[in-house]
């Protein structure tokens, strides 16, 4: 027999033990409990997923993004401090909103994302934390410039490059930005540093618009040319630079090489509507007008982007369908509207179908004339306020505006009508 007083420890000490053993239960309970609740909150802060349509899956790719929201939301749920998660899902919202053209969605769920885990504390010694603020402010000035807060890009691009200025993803930020701007020369810093940092897609791509606003043609297709080629074959980016190339020919009068560029997207890109809505515009000029509207309602059952319903109401004005016409602006100017509330700056949008689908030119003087406050040393701009003050008789005005619009060497056939 144990003598008592070393029963009595035995017991005590197992008392103790078992005291010990429910206070770190609760404890990891409690711990629990509060992650769970965590996870709980973080989930009202992750935007949705929408679907795709099927004809949009393109492959794996639907797939691919569905598996990178689910896996970047439960690293969230699991820690909800993390940043790369944040990041993570800001870049399937920014992909979603080309693909599926949901802009009214994406965009603020992209910002909203962003701003999150921008919000968070970075250490300045951390080389992979400020890395992912870099991403993180590169992707906000993406998102900026897509809903034309030019001025805001142009100021998140620069805090991106103070972080990383060997990036050349972030001076193309800065070279959209000044362009929209109206900052050409800026712009063309800009691209020389991105080119020599990396030459490919994205640095030829941004190398052929400012070739085109300073009138080499030739040359803007030729680096628009170079960009398609140094893409990969089927994915959006490259279709959608092929998309501008042929979009180049089409401007320029080669009706046939651009015919053929969105025919190659087709096969490498099936239902690509971009594609499908410029065969459709092609259509349109070459009076094919049934031909026309087939490609442009295909593109707009995919996707509800404005420029396809701007398309199908042209069809419907060149064929004097009065009553389709008024119906698809209705829904062109309440589509705008949408976008506008969610963030997306559109006045010069609402200034060209004021001018060229309702004929109201003093209505789209006063939309355009607001973006000519926010940015009056950009061509495109000087371009629409020249086009409509000549056709409200202010040659004056309009003469002053267009020699604005011309003073980089501008080809563009419009304003050089306009001369």
């Amino acid at each position: 027999m144990y003598p008592f007083n070393k029963i009595t420890t035995l017991l005590l000490a197992a008392f103790m033990a078992a005291s010990i053993y429910a206070c770190v239960e609760k404890g990891n309970s409690q711990n629990a409990t509060a992650e769970s609740s965590a996870g709980l909150a973080v989930m009202d802060k992750i935007p949705a997923l929408l679907d795709r349509p099927e004809n949009l899956w393109y492959g794996n790719e639907w797939q691919t993004t569905q598996n990178a929201y689910g896996k970047a939301r439960q690293e969230l749920i699991k820690d909800p401090n993390a940043k790369e998660p944040w990041l993570n899902l800001a870049e399937v919202f920014i992909l979603e909103a080309r693909v599926t053209g949901e802009h009214p969605h994406y965009y603020p769920a992209a910002l909203q994302v962003l701003d999150e885990m921008l919000s968070k504390n970075f250490d300045p010694k951390d080389m992979r934390d400020m890395d992912l603020k870099f991403r993180g402010l590169s992707d906000k000035a993406s998102v900026e410039l897509s809903l034309h807060e030019f001025a805001k890009a142009l100021e998140t691009g620069k805090q991106a490059v103070e972080i990383n200025p060997h990036n050349a993803a972030v001076y193309g930020v800065l070279v959209d930005a000044n362009v929209e701007l109206g900052q050409y020369e800026e712009a063309v810093k800009m691209a020389d540093k991105m080119v020599s940092i990396r030459p490919d897609l994205r640095s030829y791509s941004r190398v052929s618009y400012l070739r085109e606003i300073y009138g080499d043609v030739n040359g803007s297709i030729e680096a628009m040319d170079m960009a398609v080629k140094a893409g990969a074959p089927g994915t959006d980016q490259t279709a959608w630079t092929r998309l501008t190339l042929g979009n180049l020919y089409k401007h320029y009068g080669k009706d046939k090489e651009a015919e053929m560029q969105y025919l190659i997207i087709l096969e490498e890109r099936p239902d690509y509507p971009f594609a499908l809505a410029a065969l459709g515009n092609i259509e349109t000029e070459r009076k094919n007008y049934t031909k026309a509207l087939d490609y442009l309602q295909k593109a707009a059952a995919i996707i509800p982007e404005v420029s396809f319903y701007e398309g199908m109401a042209k069809v419907y004005k060149a064929t004097g369908q009065q009553d389709q016409l008024q119906k698809t602006v209705d829904e062109i100017i309440a589509m705008m509207e949408d976008d506008a509330a969610h963030g997306h700056n559109m006045d010069l949008e609402f200034a060209k179908v004021y001018a060229d689908l309702k004929g109201d030119p003093a209505k789209a003087l006063a939309y355009a004339q607001k973006e000519y406050d926010r940015r009056p040393d950009n061509i495109d701009v000087n371009g629409e306020m020249a086009d409509l003050y000549f056709k409200m008789g202010d040659n004056q005005k309009a003469t002053m505006h267009l020699e604005k619009a011309l003073r980089t060497g501008s080809k563009k056939p419009e304003w050089l009508a306009l001369k």
